[in-house]
């Protein structure tokens, strides 16, 4: 009788500004195991960061062991999801404005405390390849993702293949300009739509709203009068609690996100459009307005060739695609 193959397993890791993520998954991604999270604390600054990090992998290699019959030789390697711009060539984050970091060879830094061969991806399109893997846009050829948080990434997947562009910038949907004279942006331009739609951005347009009709909504009542503490969560909660004016800065969301939306149906066709994030939370309230903008606005061949989805990996895709992009880099396919 001959004995089995062993299985072989690969750490992903969701490096955020908030929190960081990480897993294992089999490396036919049939088992996920060991999902960990843990507070970034950007205040480390970026070596103190990727300590974190190695200690977070260490934890989820000694939990599949636990969990399963692995042994330390059957990882095979790390896939890691960062915020960019990146060089992935070198393995470098080149900035990272939430961290406060710059030119840091985090790949570097995480293959050689590990022994184990390490990849690097831009988190959002970690967040959209897995989705495309084993999500919302599983069996699609051509899908956009859309991950909207304390800012809003994309990734395109082309052909059935992340698609990174020149220099490893494509898929940076949330700093395309839908308003020419529009709000200042933290990348240091004006009118992105990261500026309208981001968590934040929609959390200051409900204050700044509030200033003004406060007597008409329950927001203020939420947050016990205390502006500051006003949320994009708290605005969704609101709309759906039926409260007009959360309701109507909902759908000015949708419609800054519905225009962004047009415009990337029709530059790439994708059968399938995924947003991921924070703002799902709204549901009904966000798609139903967002979807009709979607019409208004792109060319109607390739408004019914698109399905628009909310993904279905909530606080697992970014390191399910991180796992996939260590597969595409280091298999040459997932």
């Amino acid at each position: 009788m001959t004995s089995t193959a062993r299985e072989q397993y690969i750490v992903g890791v969701d490096l955020g500004g908030t929190n960081i993520v990480a897993g294992a998954m089999t490396a036919d991604g049939s088992r996920h195991l060991a999902m960990r999270s843990i507070p970034t604390n950007a205040y480390v600054g970026d070596e103190g960061v990727a300590e974190r990090i190695v200690a977070l992998v260490e934890g989820v290699i000694l939990d599949t062991i636990e969990q399963s019959d692995a042994a330390r030789r059957d990882f095979i390697g790390i896939g890691i999801g960062a915020p960019g711009p990146l060089d992935r060539e070198q393995g470098i984050v080149l900035v990272a404005p939430n961290l406060g970091w710059k030119d840091f060879p985090l790949r570097k830094r995480i293959q050689d405390r590990l022994h184990l061969a390490t990849t690097l991806d831009n988190d959002a399109n970690c967040a959209t390849f897995g989705e495309w893997w084993q999500g919302a846009a599983r069996g699609s050829r051509n899908a956009v993702g859309l991950t909207i948080g304390t800012g809003i990434g994309g990734g395109l997947i082309l052909n059935g293949a992340l698609y990174h562009g020149a220099s490893d910038m494509a898929g940076e949907v949330g700093h395309t300009t839908i308003d020419l004279n529009g709000r200042h942006c933290k990348c240091g331009n004006y009118g992105c739509l990261e500026a309208y739609a981001s968590g934040p951005a929609i959390a200051t347009r409900a204050r700044e709203v509030m200033v003004r009709e406060e007597g008409e909504s329950v927001i203020p009542s939420m947050v016990n009068g205390r502006f500051e503490d006003i949320t994009a969560q708290i605005v969704y909660d609101a709309a759906k609690a039926g409260d007009p004016v959360a309701s109507e800065i909902v759908r000015d969301t949708a419609r800054y996100l519905g225009a962004g939306i047009a415009n990337l149906l029709n530059i790439f066709n994708p059968d399938t459009v995924v947003i991921a994030g924070g703002v799902t939370a709204a549901g009904d309230t966000l798609f139903v307005p967002l979807r009709a903008e979607v019409r208004r606005r792109a060319f109607s061949p390739a408004v019914r060739a698109a399905k628009i989805v909310p993904g279905t990996l909530p606080g697992t895709a970014g390191v399910v695609g991180a796992v996939a992009s260590f597969k595409q880099q280091y298999f040459g396919g997932v």
